[in-house]
């Protein structure tokens, strides 16, 4: 019994005592088991050391009116303590088969309490927000612990988070975007922490796989080809537990492939980049100026704004990670861009440096966004809380800048940055020679971000082809999820062209492909105009039919691919 409920007890039994020496029951004895009383705290023993008649009662009544309130004997500040407890209970990293009972416990013991002692409760752990805050609704969540999984699975590995509407948003925004891409594989969760994974099951009743149990999921299942896609960031510490656990498991399929995490391979020099890095910072530092309000960010670098990118930050040896991204800020001339890390690791990503970074360079506006998948606690509380820690606080205590501004928005919610993703399953399946051609029409778009590449543009006839003062190259544009290359050809004896069969074309009527009118030089100057086309690619590095009208107006099959070059 806690100390408060003690004490109340003692006041009963002190109360008793006083009645029978009065006499108030003439020949009673003292009940059994009561306690003498005892001097108060810094008061000789004398007799007005004990508590006087009416202040027993009026402790007896404060006792009685403590219990009714709780309707079973125990003290507000018991049935609380009771429920911190339980919720300490599972803030635990490891699962046993008496967690989803006691998660199960501990949210029936936290809805049974009045609104007030829930305001009480406190544990190592535990406070009213564990059960109490608000963070969107998990219905919206789905956490794909299907079975009937089928011989192809990619297991989709997050260290996870409790916001709901951020999870949503964010890993089931990337497990979509795989799902789209990858229409012939079925697509599974797990997550890493257990804690965060106790934490929804208790309060939401939403059940996730952590890895062993996705694993064992996966097996029973009968899934011959597995592909592990990791959402984090980048090779740390959550990477490496990752790859012991599946060691251990790898000999349960035919296949085992591990994408790479968000920024793409580890490299020990702060000064490497790689083209992953440069995309996430692209596609970043373009989310946030828009949310901004900004044109560009030359645009709010002239309205005196800084934009900080704060990832969790770590003592892996992956912490150099963090630097490659200022580097590749630097090389993209992003000068009014600053990376940090809650954990202050490496040591010039902590607030302070930061602040002072960013206030040496003059900028009196700041905007801070999370560098992590996911928006969760870090996000909401370690960035932007009403603590005097948060970064938002420590900035604004400066008394340097004008305004401090928060974007709560995590990484995966950015389809640039699930595109990614999906590129980098698709480059494990093609490393392993797994046929990656399952992908649906249109899906190999959603492996590169919006823009223009030169790209190569091969056919199955020597007379069909691209001019040569362009080298066999086209160009493609990829625009929201869908990609097209421009072509110039040899002359203007292709008059129409039909993504499709001859056979189809002929019944098309006017939805074949018009030509363009394209000049092209050659290498020694001379000039031709030729005929130009804009035809649409349903996927790369695989054959596809685009069928040709020539001048005697007679359509023709062939065969081409698009590739990068």
């Amino acid at each position: 019994m806690k100390a408060r409920f003690f004490s109340i007890v003692l006041a009963v039994s002190l109360c008793a005592a006083m009645v029978c020496g009065c006499g108030n029951a003439a020949g009673s004895a003292p009940q059994e088991g009561a306690a003498e009383a005892a001097p108060a705290e810094g008061a000789d023993n004398k007799e007005e050391a004990a508590p006087s008649e009416s202040s027993a009662a009026e402790e007896t009544g404060a006792a009685e009116k403590d219990a009714a309130e709780s309707g079973d004997g125990e003290s507000m500040e018991d049935r609380a303590d009771n429920v911190a407890d339980l919720i300490d209970a599972i803030y635990v990293q490891e699962w046993t088969p008496d967690t989803e009972e006691q998660c199960r416990a501990a949210k029936e013991a936290w809805d049974a309490l009045s609104d007030e002692e829930k305001e009480k409760v406190e544990g190592e752990n535990a406070d009213p927000d564990y059960f109490g805050r608000d963070t969107g609704d998990a219905s919206k969540d789905d956490p794909l612990n299907q079975d009937d999984i089928g011989e192809n699975e990619i297991l989709v590995v997050s260290f996870g988070t409790s916001f709901n509407d951020s999870r949503t948003a964010t890993i089931g925004g990337i497990e979509k975007a795989l799902i789209e891409a990858f229409p012939d594989w079925s697509v599974r969760r797990a997550f890493t922490s257990q804690i965060i994974m106790n934490h929804i099951l208790a309060r939401d009743g939403e059940k996730i796989d952590n890895v062993e149990q996705a694993l064992k999921r996966a097996k029973d299942n009968g899934v011959k080809n597995l592909l592990i896609q990791p959402t984090h960031l980048m090779h740390g510490a959550e990477y490496d537990e990752l790859m012991d656990t599946l060691n251990s498991h790898s000999a349960d399929f035919e296949k085992v492939m591990v994408s790479e995490p968000l920024l793409g391979e580890a490299a020990d020099d702060a000064s490497i980049i790689n083209a992953d890095k440069k995309a996430v910072a692209e596609a970043v530092t373009k989310e946030a100026v828009s949310l901004a309000g900004y044109e560009s960010l030359d645009a709010a670098s002239k309205d005196g704004t800084a934009f900080v990118f704060i990832g969790h930050g770590t003592s892996h040896r992956a912490s150099v990670a963090y630097d490659q991204m200022n580097t590749q800020m630097k090389e993209l001339k992003y000068d009014n861009v600053f990376i940090g890390t809650v954990e202050g690791e490496p040591e010039d990503t902590e607030c302070s440096n930061v602040i002072e970074t960013v206030k040496d360079k003059g900028y009196k506006k700041v905007i801070l966004r999370p560098l992590m998948v996911v928006a969760g606690d870090h996000a909401n509380n370690d960035m932007a809380g009403d603590d005097e820690d948060s970064w938002k606080n420590m900035f604004l205590s400066t008394g340097a800048f004008d305004s401090v501004d928060s974007q709560i928005a995590g990484l995966g919610e950015i389809p640039d940055i699930q595109k990614i993703y999906v590129s980098h399953a698709s480059k494990a399946m093609e490393d392993t020679g797994i046929d990656n051609a399952s992908e649906k029409e249109g899906g190999s778009a959603a492996a590169l971000s919006d823009g223009t590449y030169e790209a190569l543009f091969k056919t199955d006839n020597s007379m069909f082809r691209v001019n040569e003062a362009n080298n066999d190259l086209g160009t493609l544009t990829v625009k929201d999820g869908k990609m097209t290359i421009h072509i110039s050809l040899t002359s203007k004896n292709i008059v129409e062209l039909y993504p499709g069969l001859a056979s189809d074309a002929e019944k098309s009527g006017d939805k074949t492909l018009k030509p363009t009118n394209d000049t092209v030089t050659y290498s020694d100057g001379t000039t031709e105009e030729v005929n130009g086309f804009d035809v649409p690619v349903p996927y790369l590095d695989k054959e596809f039919d685009l069928a040709l009208l020539g001048k005697k107006g007679k359509w023709y099959d062939h065969k081409v691919t698009v590739s990068l070059s």
